[in-house]
């Protein structure tokens, strides 16, 4: 794990020393697509579904958000308590995070982002996917809010 001026880049470390052809990765390719097509029939990528959730007219979306963050932290205990390793015997480590008031800004900006767009970065592609392409510009907007993020990330607040 890095550490550098008091930033942790890393929740999880990837140690992994094996090396796979590319045509190895197409497995996550179609996981990906099939991911995709259930984001679409469950109305996760919809605009007017979001849109409900920041109105507080709807609980399907925060009905959604629940269940990943129930299924996430239940996957997180049991691979904690079982000392579950990857499908080659690698072991799973997952670092601890501090907190920092830099995470309240981030996830601010995050979440007006997600109001006004009605998109996240997840469904971006499904949402493009589906012909929705102006889509395009908010994707693009992510890649480069990530890159100023970068450029700038040492003189924000951590």
């Amino acid at each position: 794990m890095t550490k550098e001026k008091g930033y942790q880049d890393t929740i999880c470390v990837n140690e992994s020393n094996l090396q796979n052809p590319w045509y190895y990765n197409l497995k996550y390719l179609v996981v990906g697509i099939l991911f995709g097509i259930v984001f679409v029939k469950a109305e996760i990528i919809s605009w007017f579904r979001i849109q409900e959730m920041f109105r507080l007219q709807s609980f399907h979306m925060y009905g959604v958000i629940g269940t990943a963050i129930l299924t996430g932290m239940i996957s997180i205990l049991i691979i904690k308590k079982f000392n579950i390793k990857t499908i080659h015997g690698e072991p799973i480590s997952i670092a601890p995070k501090k907190f920092n008031k830099g995470q309240i800004y981030g996830g601010l900006i995050f979440g007006f982002g997600w109001a006004i767009t009605g998109a996240c970065p997840g469904p971006l592609f499904a949402q493009i996917g589906t012909g929705a392409l102006v889509v395009t510009i908010t994707l693009l907007s992510a890649i480069f809010g990530t890159w100023v993020y970068g450029y700038f990330r040492e003189k924000l607040p951590h």
